[in-house]
């Protein structure tokens, strides 16, 4: 039977003093809502009082409790040379309605004495005064001992002291805070081994790491090996400078690597899902190179590598990505193989022979474009249409006859304002349609002319969103005459898609990578075809 271990969620707190990350009450209610579904069993909501936002975040959830995880309230303790019971602070937390509250306190000595002005008994008083007042108010007490790693550096015998106060008023545990990020795996361990035997016998031990040395996933297993019961994390690693330790990460190694029983099986499977859920609610890009629940965690690229995967996953995966809801994807680019083409056709529905010609034939285009600017890897769209060419398989649903675009630019030389009018002539089924559309830009003019040219025949066309353009200068050292990538991100109701254009006119570039979104947009769903 695997051994239990509490993930602790501090998103909505911690994870929220990333730098430019900001959350309505809404987004709050949102991601709380998320990681209920996904399991987690205790989800730290913020400090009510601290700010009108979190009042009313966990007012709300009073009016409608989560179904299954404990929603925590946060708060420091007592402040110095007043009772528990008379600091308006505590009231507040009382106010929350939380079954739960995490406290944290002083641990190193340096705090206590320069930051809180006050003695080291008075700093034990306070945290033995809070937990037992919070205990006496029916509350639970998880302590976070604040510095604790630092604090036990420099001045042991205290920062022991510290919680055994905590422990000896009633905590239910106690969490070894990593606040500064600096400690290492190798001290983890030790200390927290030392924790263990200082403390009485089933004292519950939590880890709080931060990632200011790039080990709190580390530190945080490191802490699980030795004894600890409880992991507070966030999800994607956010938090204040280099972030927190990784739930994405800590999870999935924990319970499929290690054995431990982190999450239900089945909601494990929602790991990557809830990963881009709150990268979305928070406005923030996703790491696509995120272990595990990055886009690319499961990406192959190398022609070799794809060809060990397609015979034995095993090769080059360390673990099944569908077992936290990941995938694996297939690159291409001028590195692929073979193997690569023929993988990709699968993933389009399209069961392509290697003895096809077709085959050899799609792979040599593939590098002779790729060695002109265009990257296949980022605009999937774009190489489908490609592959489907190349068969014969392509359905040219509409043909561009021409197209001229006018640009008027402000004459208000402080305004960056500017309009354009683009002109399409095309055909659809014979019939030559001529279309004319504004648009602030260019590229917008272009893709207006052409949906109001197009929305008549394919209604759908209506629905297209183009979610993002990029461009990228190729050879920067040809000045104006250099060729030009251009990246075009594309969104319906049900799918996502990339296309690209090269050339050296920019607005040539964009004008392929528009048409041919539009164009992959409007193909319907293709079962897999036997194609020798």
């Amino acid at each position: 039977m695997a051994t239990p271990l509490w993930i602790y969620d501090t998103t909505l707190r911690d994870g929220t003093q990333r730098e430019g990350l900001s959350v309505s009450i809404e987004d709050k209610l949102r991601i709380a809502r998320q990681l209920d579904a996904l399991g987690v069993p205790f989800i730290e909501g913020g400090w009510p009082g601290a700010n009108p936002k979190d009042v009313q975040f966990f007012w709300q959830l009073q009016k409608e409790p989560l179904t299954n995880a404990e929603i925590v309230a946060f708060c420091s303790t007592r402040r110095p040379n007043i009772s528990a019971a008379t600091d308006p602070m505590l009231q507040a937390i009382l106010a929350a309605g939380t079954r739960w509250v995490t406290i944290f306190g002083k641990s190193w000595d340096l705090h206590v004495i320069e930051g809180l002005k006050t003695s080291l008994e008075e700093n034990l008083e306070m945290i033995r005064d809070t937990i037992a007042f919070l205990q006496l108010s029916g509350r639970k007490v998880i302590y976070d001992a604040e510095h604790w790693f630092d604090g036990y550096k420099q001045n042991k015998d205290y920062a022991l002291k510290t919680l055994l106060t905590a422990v000896t008023a009633g905590a239910q545990w106690v969490a070894l805070c990593d606040t500064n990020g600096g400690t290492l795996p190798h001290e983890i361990s030790l200390i927290v081994r030392d924790v263990k035997q200082f403390l009485p016998p089933n004292t519950q031990i939590g880890i709080h790491t931060h990632n200011d040395a790039d080990t709190a996933v580390a530190n945080a297993i490191a802490a699980v090996l030795e004894g600890a019961t409880m992991v507070q994390g966030t999800i994607n690693g956010y938090g204040e400078r280099c972030g927190n330790a990784n739930l994405c990460s800590v999870i999935p190694n924990l319970q499929l690597k290690l054995g431990y029983d982190c999450l239900p099986e089945d909601k494990l499977t929602q790991l990557t899902t809830a990963s881009r859920f709150i990268s979305e609610v928070v406005n923030l890009a996703p790491n696509e190179h995120a272990a595990f629940v990055g886009r690319s965690a499961f990406a192959h690229k190398g022609g070799i590598h794809v060809s060990a995967v397609e015979k034995n996953p095993l090769t080059y995966e360390h673990i099944e990505p569908e077992k936290i809801g990941n995938n694996r994807r297939i690159v291409i680019s001028e590195q692929a193989g073979l193997s690569n083409v023929l993988a990709k056709a699968r993933t389009f529905g399209i069961e392509l022979d290697k003895n096809n010609p077709a085959a050899r034939q799609i792979l040599r285009h593939l590098k002779e474009l790729e060695s002109q600017g265009y990257q296949f890897e980022a605009a999937e769209a774009s190489f489908e249409l490609l592959m489907r060419e190349a068969l014969g398989k392509r359905q040219h649903l509409f043909t561009i006859k021409g197209f001229q675009v006018h640009c008027d630019l402000s004459q208000d030389v402080d305004s960056c304002n500017s309009s354009a009018m683009a002109t399409v002539k095309l055909a659809v089924n014979g019939q030559d349609i001529l279309e004319a559309a504004e648009g602030n830009g260019p590229v917008a003019a272009l893709d207006a002319a052409l949906r109001k040219a197009l929305v008549n025949f394919y209604p759908q066309v209506a629905n297209f969103e183009l979610t993002d353009y990029k461009v990228r200068i190729l050879d920067e050292y040809s000045g104006t005459a250099a060729n030009t990538r251009v990246l075009v991100e594309w969104r319906s109701d049900f799918q996502r898609w990339t296309t690209v254009g090269v050339s050296t006119n920019i607005l040539n570039a964009s004008y392929q990578a528009v048409v041919e979104g539009l164009e992959y947009g409007l193909l319907p769903p293709v079962a897999v075809s036997e194609i020798h």
